[in-house]
């Protein structure tokens, strides 16, 4: 536009040079000077239109990377979403996304034979996945949204589903969120015990409360503390209503899932509550749950928080967990405790360490003699265990930016007393190390 008003300047200079050719040279220079108010002319109406075409592709732009919000890969809310693919705008969008994780690794008694095994595992921290989550304003006095998320899990190695048979594994919700109500998600989610004790469960998790899923490490030997977390199925509800909202510097939640047993409203449902607040250097968390588990009540209360020290932050968390089990083998009484540290100077590297304990007193077992998760269902067991499962785990991670991880990290795992992990096939410890590589769309 702008050299096409600039030619139509210099035609104009031609034309009136050309009339004024036969005439006197006060003609030519009147002539000329027009020219020139024309050109001057063009030359500010091109720059006026430039200005409003780059004004135009800014806010463009702007909205493309602006969604609303769901939840983040390994996601976090009410933050926009840096990676994907969005198409729409903030008020109303849909977001392709997805994290891939390759880990090698290497643990001993990975048999009942005791044998040492090397292997492109299951990823170490992350569950590869892919997922779909988007808005839609519903243009109400408190902009009002409805919101939703779709995400699937997959092996990396083999390209399995996480979940045989079931696509969407991790998330199956919608819900509706807005500044006065909060935000509100009907379906499979995580369960809200998991989402409040996710500051202070591990180090890799965000160290305030915040209304995104999030929580806790993948495949390792210190991921079980997450079971105390749980519900009736694992530790995410099916069927389930989560609601959380941010109050100041608190965030209050509620969550529910339903049974689905004909006859009997309890079987198999799961209540939450959860608080927290939000102190920016020291950030506390607590939750009260209880689930039917197959006609058993299972229950635990838990706190915990973390701490900030210059580019230290520590974190540290007890769960105190009970459960009826059948009448011949008694009740079960656990209690756990985690403290860890994640050490972030400036830089491309962070460091991260962590220990727990989880003291089992008369826990059911399977038919292996190994000790059942939290909230599992224990109505068939005929034996029980006690004692403690130890972990200590470390890791050391390289970030190339936001979206590439290279990470080496190791757990060493040991019981005593009479209990068994199903990790360690019948042995008293196990070893386990890996290295990878993680990458975020």
């Amino acid at each position: 536009m702008k050299m096409k008003l600039i030619s139509l300047a210099v035609l104009a200079f031609v034309t009136a040079a050309a009339q004024a050719q036969n005439g006197s040279t006060e003609q030519l220079q009147q002539a000329l000077a027009q020219a020139q108010k024309a050109a001057a002319d063009a030359q500010k109406a091109a720059d006026q239109a430039m200005k409003a075409l780059a004004d135009i592709q800014q806010a463009n732009t702007e909205a493309s990377r602006k969604p609303a919000t769901a939840a983040q890969p390994g996601g976090e809310s009410a933050k926009p979403a840096a990676e994907g693919l969005v198409l729409g705008s903030s008020d109303d969008y849909v977001r392709l996304y997805g994290l891939i994780d390759l880990s090698v690794s290497n643990h001993n008694n990975a048999d009942k034979s005791g044998a040492s095994l090397t292997d492109m595992s299951v990823a170490w921290f992350s569950g590869n996945r892919w997922g779909l989550e988007g808005a839609h304003a519903l243009k109400t006095a408190d902009d009002l949204k409805v919101i939703f998320l779709l995400e699937s899990e997959y092996e990396l190695p083999t390209g399995n589903m996480d979940t045989p048979g079931v696509l969407f594994n991790r998330d199956a919700w919608m819900g509706l969120e807005s500044k006065s109500l909060g935000k509100l998600t009907f379906g499979r989610q995580n369960t809200l015990a998991r989402e409040f004790s996710k500051i202070y469960g591990d180090p890799y998790g965000s160290s305030a409360m915040n209304l995104t899923e999030g929580g806790y490490t993948n495949n390792n030997n210190f991921k079980q503390l997450i079971f105390y977390s749980g519900s009736a199925t694992g530790t995410r509800y099916d069927k389930g209503v989560v609601w959380k909202k941010e109050y100041d510097k608190f965030v209050v939640g509620l969550g529910y899932q339903f049974g689905g047993i004909p006859g009997d409203f309890s079987e198999g449902s799961t209540k939450s509550v959860g608080l927290a607040y939000n102190g920016g250097v020291a950030n506390v968390s607590a939750f009260y749950n209880t689930a039917n588990v197959a006609g058993l009540t299972n229950s635990t209360y838990s706190f915990g928080g973390n701490y900030k020290v210059g580019i230290v932050r520590l974190n540290a968390g007890y769960f105190h967990y009970k459960a009826d089990q059948p009448t011949a083998i008694g009740e079960r009484k656990d209690n756990a405790y985690t403290l860890s540290a994640k050490i972030a100077p400036k830089g491309t590297f962070d460091y991260e360490v962590g220990y727990q304990v989880m003291d089992a007193d008369n826990a059911a077992v399977n038919g292996s003699g190994y000790v059942l998760n939290a909230y599992a269902n224990a109505s068939n067991a005929k034996a029980t265990a006690s004692g403690k499962r130890k972990t200590l785990y470390g890791s050391i991670f390289y970030h190339f930016d936001k979206r590439t991880d290279l990470y080496i990290a190791a757990d060493r795992l040991n019981t005593d007393g009479t209990y068994l992990a199903g990790q360690a096939n019948g042995f008293r410890s196990q070893t386990g190390a890996a290295a990878g590589m993680r990458f975020r769309f």
